[in-house]
This record gives structure tokens, sequence and C-alpha cells, in this order.
């Protein structure tokens, strides 16, 4: 087993759970995604900063936030199926998950396991790119190509994109195909960040910020959003957030590492979200 059967039999219901997918081996341009999880972990825990979110949820002393390491790939199966395969099993524990990549590759295969429990969900991407291509370099998962595999499966209820400033006339053609509701940078407010009715998936992609706020990625696309941009918007989110997932930090561009942080607490900010919701729900774990 990729993760220990034992450690998810003890999960309780309505944890939030992170578990890492170092895999990049569909990244274009350059690797070192893979090695992301547990330089995140390294962030989160190197004692610079306290585990604490915005709204002082303690990750450190919560119950429901369970960590459960990062997935180790064996030969016999393809990886993209393997992480399908635990999201399902976590899913099938009534657990919200927060993936961290990785590269953006790894993201069907989680909402397809979303989509068996959930049927479609509403989607927020943080995004340079929309990686709405029909396939890229032959490749058709690509990191280039998540979200058309996803559209054209009918996983999503719908999908806004947040922070894109690539667009070229293919991936223009794909977003009005697919109806995919794109917010570029070139007209960026946060008030067009609509509401959302029903169960809401996080797509996260650093490349979404700017690289003077998170340059340890492995497309640096200037004129993205900052830190704060990003935090506010999820913190004003009211929508239930279901799952979530961090892709495409590349720790071998952040020779300073500020990124890592930056992952790192927006890992703190995410799975606070999470909680809050579940919370608010079930009238927390006091």
């Amino acid at each position: 087993m990729p993760i220990d059967q034992q450690l998810i039999d003890t999960l309780a219901e309505n944890s939030v759970v992170v578990i890492g997918a170092p895999y990049d081996e569909n990244s274009t341009f350059m690797l070192g995604p893979a090695e992301a999880p547990g330089k995140i972990r390294e962030a989160l825990h190197c004692g610079s900063a306290n585990l604490c979110s915005e709204d002082v949820v303690d990750l450190g002393k919560e119950a429901l936030f369970k960590d459960l390491g990062d997935m180790a790939f064996i030969p016999s199966q393809p990886p993209l199926v393997e992480i399908e395969g635990v999201v399902d099993q976590l899913l099938e524990k009534k657990v919200r998950v927060l993936l961290l990549g990785g590269d953006h590759a790894v993201t069907p295969g989680v909402l397809r396991a979303y989509h068996r429990q959930y049927g479609q969900v509403n989607i927020l991407q943080f995004d340079a790119h929309p990686d709405l291509y029909e396939e890229f370099e032959g490749n058709r998962n690509s990191h280039a190509c998540p979200f058309a595999r996803i559209m054209e499966e009918g996983l999503a209820k719908r999908l806004v994109q947040v922070g894109i400033r690539t667009m070229n006339p293919h991936q223009r053609k794909q977003a009005e195909r697919f109806e995919v509701e794109v917010l570029p940078m070139k007209s960026w407010a946060p008030a067009m960040v609509p509401k959302f009715e029903g169960p809401l998936y996080i797509s996260l992609d650093m490349d979404a910020l700017d690289p003077a706020f998170a340059p340890g990625v492995s497309h640096h696309e200037p004129g993205g959003l900052s830190t704060r941009d990003v935090l506010s918007v999820i913190q004003n989110i009211d929508a239930p957030v279901i799952g979530a997932d961090i892709v495409e930090f590349n720790p071998l561009r952040d020779t300073s590492g500020m990124t890592a942080m930056v992952a790192a607490k927006l890992l703190k900010e995410l799975a606070s979200k999470m909680l809050n919701t579940l919370h608010e729900t079930d009238g927390g774990n006091e």
C-alpha cells in the first residue's frame, strides 16, 4: 500500500487529511515538483512560525487534522492510478483530503475519486495557466492538460480559474467549449471571484502567485497574484470546502526557501477553512 492501511483505518470521520504525492513525470520544461511535499512539511514545522491559521485554528492541537505522509509508489502500479486509489480509500472514510503535489497532472485522478463520492463539484483553480490543452507535446496527461481531462469527463459542475495570464487561442477555444469561467490577471479584482453553491474543491498551483512572492516554480510568469490576494480569496469562501491540492512548487528553484514558507502558509489556511466548514456543520469537536 502507498499509505499504511492501518493509518487510514484509524482516521476519524470528518478529519482533514494531508497526503503527499511526490510525482512530476508529466512536467514540461523541468522536473522538481516531486520534491515539494517534504519541503512544505519542513517549512511548516521549522519553528520560525507556529501552526495557527489567521482565524486561530491551531493545527498542532486540532484532533481532526492528520498528516499521513507521502505516498511511496510501487513499480507495478501507474502512479496516477495509485494516487486516485488512495484518495478513493480516504474518501470512503468520510474525510477531506488536502493533497501536496507534485505537478498538476495529479489533479484529475483526485477529482475522479471525489466525483464518485460527491458527483459533480465546483472547482476553484488558482493558476497562471489554464491547463486546458487537449494534449501537450503528444501527452494527454501532461501537467498542461489536467482541466481538459476534468471537464471532458464531466467531473466539474463549475470551473472558475483565478490568476490566468498565459491564455493562447487554443486554450481560449477550450475554455469556451467547456464553459470555464476565466478571471484573467489583466482585469483582476478580488470581487470578481463568484459565490459558490454546493461543495467546492480548490486546486492551487503555486505559479498563480507572482514570482516575487513564490519564485520556486518551474514556470515564472510575472504579473501574478500576491500572497495576500490568494489568502483573501480562500478566507472569504463561504461554500463547504471538501478537498484541495497544492501543486507545482519546485524546490529546485527555491534557493531562499521563501516559496516553501508560502506553500506552508497556504496549507494552514486551506486546512483551517476545511476544518471551519466541518465545525460549522457539526458543532466542532471540543
